[in-house]
């Protein structure tokens, strides 16, 4: 379904041009972490792209955290909740009451989809170390919100390693979703809460799919703490 199809049916217009706009605008948004070397944690992949300017614009670090979606039995696209690498989950109890979800299909599932962050974790660090979260203000960043569930799941993440302060960005979501973040985060910054909110995409004039290729390019870009060349990653997703 093509975007101008979707307008026609109430979902409001693009608010951003693209990604990096997004961070952009995202980044304006938070100058007041600006002299505190904030780091800057962008959810692959997606939400990499948007990362990269808010911590451009921060003079911040970047790095990357992924947590995969856990789908139901009856569809993948269906999620149950989402997990970390490190093994963190955030469950939609819910959906798992509802569809009647067997533990061990849940088991089953939460360990597939923690080896599939494991491997994209260790894909984008290359052999490099992580970036340490905890003392730092944290800015955990995404190119929007639609159900919130890997959101959860890297915050909860992230808190478990002790960070000073942590601020959930994203330049789009549903008001519900941005509100439920609040109970995940000290902050949430959310630039556009449409009423008629369909889905992320359609608030963006190019919504190009990222690739992997595109996240190695975006980390190798951005300067290394205290040097120069390619960014160190830590990462734990998928928007």
């Amino acid at each position: 379904m093509n975007n101008d199809f979707m307008l026609g049916l109430g979902a409001s217009q693009a608010f951003f041009a693209d990604r990096a706009d997004a961070g952009i605008r995202l980044g304006k948004a938070l100058l007041q972490y600006r002299g505190q070397r904030p780091l800057v944690l962008g959810i692959p992949r997606g939400g990499v792209p948007v990362a990269a300017e808010v911590a451009r614009a921060l003079d911040g670090d970047l790095d990357v955290i992924v947590a995969r979606k856990m789908g139901s039995p009856v569809s993948p696209e269906l999620a149950m909740g989402a997990v970390t690498a490190d093994g963190v989950r955030y469950l939609n109890q819910e959906t798992i009451r509802d569809l009647a979800v067997p533990a061990e299909y849940l088991e089953d599932v939460a360990r597939e989809k923690s080896a599939e962050a494991l491997a994209r974790e260790r894909r984008f660090r290359s052999g490099r170390p992580p970036l340490a979260v905890e003392g730092r203000t944290v800015i955990l960043v995404d190119d929007g919100l639609a159900t919130g569930s890997t959101m959860i799941a890297a915050a909860r993440s992230i808190r478990a390693r002790h960070p000073a302060r942590l601020v959930i960005a994203v330049p789009v979501g549903p008001r519900d979703t941005c509100d439920t973040m609040r109970a995940e985060s000290d902050e949430v910054v959310c630039l556009e809460m449409p009423a008629n909110f369909m889905a992320v995409g359609l608030h963006y004039g190019d919504f190009s799919q990222t690739e992997d290729e595109d996240v190695d390019r975006i980390l190798r870009a951005h300067p290394v703490p205290g040097g120069s060349g390619a960014i160190a990653v830590h990462a734990a997703h998928d928007s």
